[in-house]
C-alpha cells in the first residue's frame, strides 16, 4: 500500500468489513428463511440502528440475487454497495456491474420505510434497471415503481405471484423467463433455472410509485415532481413523500455535467396582445386622484373606493377583487404605470418598434432586458408597438440544490475521480475508487495530433479500414453531430458499413451499442452515447485485440474522455484507445494551439502525419484542468446565487406547506400584523402619525371612521378593525370561508414568487456587470434579492388581506382553471457549455440537444 493513498486507506477499512458479511454463509438457507429474516429485520431497524444491520441484509441480498437473476456479487462489489450506503461516489469501471450493486444498499435503506429513489440519466435505463434487479427487491416483499417522463408510472409485479410462493415453500431458486433475452447475459439465460417465473409491470399512479419501497425514475422526473408538487392547492395532490436517500447512477453527468442549468417549470402566458390594449384604453379613461392615486417615489398605483366601482362597471363585473379576477387587476395597475410612472426617452426610448429600457443609473440601453410582470407588454400597448408574449416561470432549481435536499446522497459512475473537489465541496461527498474484479489491460495510446482537421479524419478513416479488414470491432466517438455524420459519409466512400448514433439515448442506441463488440462492428456515435450500456466482445474478438475505441477529439472535460475509453476493457478484456487530434479542434485551437503549432514547425512535420509524445498527451491534459476549473467557477456561481435563491424558495414553499395544512388562521394574523407595521412605518415619524395619509392608504380595506394619531393607539386600532373585518368574512361564508381562504392566499403567493423568479433573472444579468466596477456579484445578489424578497412578503400579506376582505364569492370554475393550469406547464432543462457553446447552439436549431417536454 502507498503511505500516502488515502483511497488505499480507505478500501483497507471496507476489505475488512467483506471479510465480515463473507463469514455470514447462507447457501444452505430455505429461501423462506431468508425472506422470514428480512421481515424480522423490518421491524427492529431504526436510523440509529442501521448499520448494525449492514452485515447480515448485504449477505441475504447476496445470496437471494443468486437465486433470482442468476448474479452473485463479487466482493469488490460488496465494497461498492457500502461504499453507497455510507454516502460517497463509487467510481467503477464499465462492466463492473453497477446496477447490481446498487440492490444492497437500496434493500438495507428501504428497510426503514422511508422510500429509496434510484436516479438514472433516461427512462430506458430506469426501466431496464428496475425490471433486470426487480426480482431481487420482490423476492424481499419491496415494492418498486418507476417513473418516466411520459407522466406515466408504473410498479413491478409477478405475473404470478403463486408460482413464486410455491418456489419459496420448495426452496428452489428462480429465475425471470420474461424479458430475460433482452437484459440478461447470455450465460444467465433461463435455460438453467430450476423455476421459471414472469414479472410484468402495471401502470400506477405517481403517487403510489413514489411510495413504493423503492422508486427508479430520472433526474429531471424527480426534480420537476418536487417543484410540481409546490405549485399544487390541495395537499392530496403531491406525489412525492420526502427525500431520504438517492443513488444517483452516472453521478458525474447528473450533477456535474447537467448542474450548469436549472430545471425550470414555465407555462404559456395567458394573456393575449389584445388583453393589454384594451386595459391601456380603460387606464386612459380613469382620473388620476379622482379613481386613483400615484406614490412616484414607490412607483406605486392604488385604486379609490370610486375606481373601483367604475372599473367593475366598465368591465361588467361584480367584483374586482374575486380571485376570478386576479388577472385584470395586475393588467389594470400595470396600463395605470406604464401610463403615469414610466416616461418615454426618460425610463425607456422606442428604438426599431421596440421598447428598450434605459438604465437609470448610467443613462445606457439596456437591449434583450425587458420588465416583468406584464409591465413591458403594458408600456408597448402604450405606446402601439407590437406586443411580445412571454412565458410565465412558475418554479426552478439547481440539480445541486434539489439533491442537497436528500438526508443521505450517494453515487456511482465510472469516472469521478478528476471531479472529486467538487463532489466534495458542493454535495459533501467523497470519491472512492472500487478495484476492478479482474486487473485492466487495456492499451490506452498517446494522442496523434495532426496539422488539420482534414488530415486527422482521413487519417481516423485509414484506421477504421485497417481495423475492420482485420475484423476487430470499432466505436467512434465524436464530440458533435456534425462530425460524425462528416464521418459517415467519409466512410460510406470507402464502403465500410457502419452504425451512427447521434441522438438522445433510446432503446435502439442502447441495443446497438450493446451490440458494438461484434466482429467487424464499426460504430459512430457521440461521446456520450450508450452511456450505462455495456458492450461485450463477440466471439473470436479477444484474439483480435479487443474493442478499439478511437476519439476524434478531446472534450473539455477529462472524465468524458475516461468515459469514452472505458467502453473497452470491460472485467479484464483486451482492448485498446486512440484519440486522433488536429490543432483546428477548439480545445486544442482556444487554449493551447500556438504552442503545438510552434513544436510541429520545428519539427517539421509533413502533411497528414501526426506528432505524438507522452508529453503532449500530459499538455493537453493541463489545457482540460484548466477548462475544468472554468466550468467548476461557472457551477460554482451559479450554485452561490441559487442557494441564496434557494433559502428563499424554501421559505416560500414551507409557508405554502403552512397553508396548505390548514392554519388560514395564523397566515391571516401574519398579514395583519405586517399590513399595520407597514403603515405605521411609512405614515409614523416617532410617536405622531399622519391621520389623512393612513386615511386613504385603509380606503382599499373599507376601514373608516376616527382614526387616532398617536403610534400605539392607531396600531391597537388597525389590529382590532382588520381582525373585526376578518371575523365578519368568516360569518358571512361559514364553513367555505377555510377553503376560499387558503385558495386566494396560495393565489397571491403563487402569483406573486412567479413574479419575482422573473425580476430574479433580471438581477442575476445586472449583478454580473457590477463585477467590472470592482463589486462582488454574488454580494450585490444577496443584497438585491432579499430587499426584493421583503418587498414580495410584504406584497402577499397586504394582498391577502385586500382581496380576502374584498370578496364577495368563489366560483368552482376558478379552482379548476387554477389545476388546469399545472397540466398546461413546460418543463425545461437546457444544456450549456463553454467551449462548444456555438457549436451546440447549432444543435440545438435541430432539435436533437434539447431536452423540452410539455405536460
Amino acid at each position: 500500500m502507498k503511505l500516502f493513498d488515502k483511497n488505499e486507506r480507505v478500501l483497507k477499512k471496507y476489505w475488512k468489513k467483506v471479510k465480515k458479511i463473507n463469514e455470514i454463509n447462507l447457501e444452505n438457507s430455505k429461501f423462506s428463511e431468508l425472506i422470514e429474516r428480512i421481515n424480522k429485520i423490518k421491524k427492529e431497524i431504526t436510523q440509529e440502528t442501521i448499520d448494525d444491520y449492514l452485515y447480515e441484509v448485504f449477505a441475504i441480498v447476496r445470496e437471494v440475487a443468486k437465486r433470482t437473476i442468476g448474479l452473485r456479487p463479487f466482493d469488490v462489489q460488496l465494497i461498492g454497495g457500502m461504499v453507497l450506503h455510507d454516502s460517497k461516489v463509487a467510481e467503477m469501471k464499465t462492466g463492473e456491474g453497477k446496477t447490481l450493486v446498487a440492490t444492497m444498499p437500496v434493500v438495507l435503506n428501504a428497510l426503514l420505510g422511508k422510500g429509496v429513489h434510484l436516479v438514472t440519466v433516461n427512462d430506458y435505463l430506469a426501466k431496464r434497471d428496475a425490471m433486470w434487479m426487480g426480482p431481487i427487491y420482490l423476492a424481499l416483499g419491496l415494492r418498486v415503481g418507476i417513473i418516466n417522463t411520459q407522466n406515466k408510472s408504473y410498479e413491478i409485479i409477478w405475473k404470478n405471484k403463486e408460482a413464486f410462493e410455491n418456489a419459496v415453500k420448495e426452496n428452489l431458486s428462480v429465475w425471470p423467463l420474461d424479458f430475460s433475452d433482452e437484459f440478461l447475459p447470455e450465460e444467465k439465460k433461463v435455460k438453467n433455472a430450476t423455476l421459471a417465473f414472469e414479472i410484468e409491470i402495471k401502470e400506477i399512479s405517481r403517487k403510489e410509485a413514489y411510495h413504493c419501497d423503492i422508486t427508479y425514475g430520472t433526474n429531471t422526473e424527480f426534480g420537476f415532481d418536487y417543484l410540481r408538487d409546490n405549485l399544487v392547492i390541495d395537499l392530496s395532490d403531491r406525489v412525492q413523500r420526502g427525500h431520504y436517500y438517492a443513488i444517483v447512477d452516472e453521478v458525474d453527468s447528473i450533477l456535474i455535467d447537467e448542474a450548469r442549468t436549472p430545471l425550470i417549470i414555465s407555462g404559456p402566458s395567458k394573456t393575449k396582445a389584445s388583453d393589454y390594449k384594451r386595459f391601456n384604453q380603460i387606464a386612459k379613461k380613469l382620473i388620476k386622484d379622482k379613481h386613483f392615486t400615484v406614490d412616484e417615489k414607490k412607483k406605486t398605483v392604488i385604486l379609490t373606493d370610486e375606481g373601483i366601482e367604475h372599473v367593475e362597471k366598465l368591465l361588467n363585473i361584480d367584483n374586482l377583487y374575486d380571485p376570478e379576477h386576479v388577472n385584470k387587476m395586475y393588467f389594470l395597475l400595470n396600463a395605470l404605470k406604464a401610463q403615469y410612472l414610466f416616461k418615454k426617452d426618460v425610463d425607456y426610448i422606442i428604438h426599431k418598434g421596440e421598447v428598450v429600457i434605459v438604465d437609470e443609473f448610467t443613462g445606457r440601453l439596456l437591449p434583450g432586458r425587458r420588465y416583468s410582470g406584464g409591465l413591458h407588454q403594458a408600456i408597448e400597448a402604450k405606446e402601439g408597438v407590437s406586443i411580445k408574449e412571454e412565458s410565465i416561470t412558475y418554479a426552478t432549481i439547481t440539480y445541486q440544490n434539489y439533491f442537497r435536499m436528500y438526508e443521505k446522497l450517494a453515487g456511482m459512475t465510472g469516472t469521478a475521480k478528476t471531479e472529486e473537489e467538487e463532489f466534495k465541496q458542493i454535495y459533501g461527498m467523497d470519491v472512492v475508487v472500487i478495484p476492478t474484479h479482474k486487473p485492466m489491460i487495456r492499451k490506452d495510446r498517446d494522442d496523434l495530433i495532426y496539422r488539420t482537421q482534414e488530415e486527422k479524419f482521413q487519417a481516423v478513416v485509414n484506421e477504421i479500414k485497417k481495423r475492420y479488414e482485420k475484423g476487430q470491432p470499432v466505436l467512434v466517438g465524436t464530440t458533435s453531430i456534425e462530425k460524425s455524420e462528416r464521418l459517415s459519409k467519409m466512410l460510406k466512400k470507402e464502403n465500410i458499413p457502419h452504425n451512427v448514433l447521434n441522438a438522445k439515448h433510446h432503446e435502439k442506441e442502447a441495443e446497438i451499442i450493446s451490440k458494438a463488440g461484434q466482429k467487424n462492428s464499426v460504430t459512430i456515435a457521440t461521446n456520450m452515447a450508450g452511456r450505462g450500456t455495456d458492450i461485450k466482445l463477440g466471439p473470436g474478438v479477444k484474439e483480435l485485440g479487443g474493442l478499439l475505441i478511437i476519439g476524434t477529439e478531446r472534450h473539455e472535460s477529462r472524465r468524458i474522455d475516461n468515459q469514452l475509453r472505458g467502453r473497452a476493457g470491460r472485467q479484464g478484456d483486451p482492448g485498446e484507445s486512440i484519440f486522433f487530434l488536429s490543432l483546428e479542434d477548439d480545445l486544442i485551437r482556444i487554449f493551447g494551439g500556438e504552442k503545438l503549432e510552434k513544436i510541429m514547425n520545428i519539427v517539421k512535420i509533413e502533411k497528414g502525419e501526426p506528432i505524438y509524445h507522452p508529453m503532449l498527451t500530459k499538455l493537453i491534459e493541463k489545457v482540460q484542468k484548466k477548462v475544468e476549473s472554468i466550468n467548476f467557477g461557472i457551477r460554482k456561481n451559479l450554485l452561490q446565487m441559487d442557494t441564496v435563491l434557494d433559502a428563499q424558495r424554501k421559505a416560500i414553499y414551507s409557508y405554502r406547506e403552512y397553508l396548505l395544512s390548514g392554519n388560514i388562521d395564523e397566515h391571516f394574523k401574519d398579514a395583519i400584523e405586517d399590513f399595520t407595521e407597514r403603515r405605521l412605518e411609512e405614515f409614523c415619524e416617532q410617536n405622531v402619525c399622519d391621520v389623512n395619509k393612513v386615511k386613504e392608504s385603509l380606503k382599499i380595506v373599507n376601514i373608516t371612521g376616527e382614526i387616532p394619531d398617536i403610534r400605539e393607539e392607531l396600531k391597537e386600532f388597525l389590529k382590532n378593525k382588520l381582525i373585526e373585518k376578518f371575523e365578519e368574512k368568516k360569518k358571512e361564508f361559514g364553513e367555505d370561508f377555510h377553503k376560499i381562504g387558503k385558495f386566494i392566499a396560495l393565489r397571491v403567493i403563487d402569483e406573486n414568487w412567479r413574479q419575482y423568479l422573473e425580476e430574479v433573472e433580471h438581477v442575476k444579468e445586472a449583478v454580473s456587470l457590477r463585477a467590472y466596477g470592482q463589486k462582488d456579484p454574488i454580494i450585490e445578489f444577496k443584497k438585491e434579492t432579499y430587499r426584493m424578497f421583503d418587498g414580495m412578503m410584504s406584497r402577499i400579506f397586504e394582498q391577502t388581506i385586500i382581496y380576502t376582505l374584498n370578496i364577495q364569492r368563489l366560483s368552482d370554475e376558478t379552482e379548476r382553471q387554477s389545476k388546469k393550469e399545472l397540466e398546461k406547464i413546460n418543463t425545461q432543462h437546457d444544456e450549456f457549455s463553454l467551449v462548444n457553446r456555438r457549436k451546440r447552439r447549432a444543435v440545438d436549431k435541430k432539435g436533437k440537444k434539447r431536452l423540452k417536454v410539455k405536460r
